[in-house]
C-alpha cells in the first residue's frame, strides 16, 4: 500500500508537470508571405514604379527592357501550414513555411500549372529575404514570381509592399 502511495503521488507529479512544460510552449510562430507577379518582357516600357524595391535584383537576374505589376498578394501562416496564391495564366503557388531557426526559415514552395505540379522546392530563405522565380512565359514575355517571407508582425500589410489581392491559408 505505501508502494501505492508513492506511485500515486509520483504519478500526480508527472501529470502536473507535463501540462506545466504544455503551458510554457510558445504559441505556433506566424509567417508572413508577400508574393509579386511581375510579367518581364522586351517592349522597351522600363520599370513599373511600384516595383521599385525590386528593381536591382530584376536588372541583376534579367535582361528584359519591360518589367510591370501583375499582381500583388499576401497570406499569413503557421508554420506547418501551407498558404496558397492563384497567380496570372491560371497557375498557383502553395508557400509552407517549415521551420523558423534563428533568422533563417525553412520552407517548401510547390507552382501548379492547374492540377500538375510544375515546381516543387525546399529551401531555406533569411528571415525577410526575397527568392526570385523566372518562371513560364507569359503573354508576350515572362512571368517573374517574387517570394518574400517575414516573420515580422504584419501592421495591415507591408510598408514596403502594399497588400492587395486574396490569399487562402488551409
Amino acid at each position: 500500500m505505501t508502494v501505492r502511495t508513492r506511485s500515486s503521488v509520483f504519478t500526480i507529479l508527472a501529470a502536473f508537470a507535463l501540462a506545466s512544460a504544455a503551458g510554457a510552449q510558445t504559441a505556433p510562430r506566424l509567417v508572413t508571405i508577400f508574393v509579386d507577379s511581375v510579367l518581364a518582357a522586351d517592349t522597351n516600357e522600363g520599370m513599373d514604379a511600384r516595383l521599385a524595391p525590386l528593381q536591382r535584383k530584376l536588372q541583376g537576374l534579367f535582361s528584359f527592357t519591360t518589367y510591370s505589376l501583375v499582381s500583388r498578394q499576401d497570406g499569413q501562416t503557421e508554420c506547418g501550414k501551407m498558404v496558397a496564391f492563384m497567380l496570372p495564366g491560371g497557375k498557383i503557388l502553395h508557400v509552407q513555411p517549415r521551420a523558423i531557426d534563428g533568422d533563417m526559415i525553412a520552407m517548401e514552395i510547390v507552382m501548379f500549372d492547374g492540377t500538375r505540379p510544375m515546381m516543387t522546392t525546399d529551401l531555406k530563405l533569411k528571415d525577410n529575404g526575397t527568392l526570385i522565380v523566372g518562371g513560364p512565359r507569359y503573354e508576350q514575355g515572362m512571368l517573374i514570381i517574387s517570394i518574400r517571407a517575414s516573420t515580422r508582425p504584419r501592421h495591415g500589410g507591408s510598408a514596403q509592399f502594399g497588400a492587395t489581392g486574396d490569399a487562402v491559408v488551409h
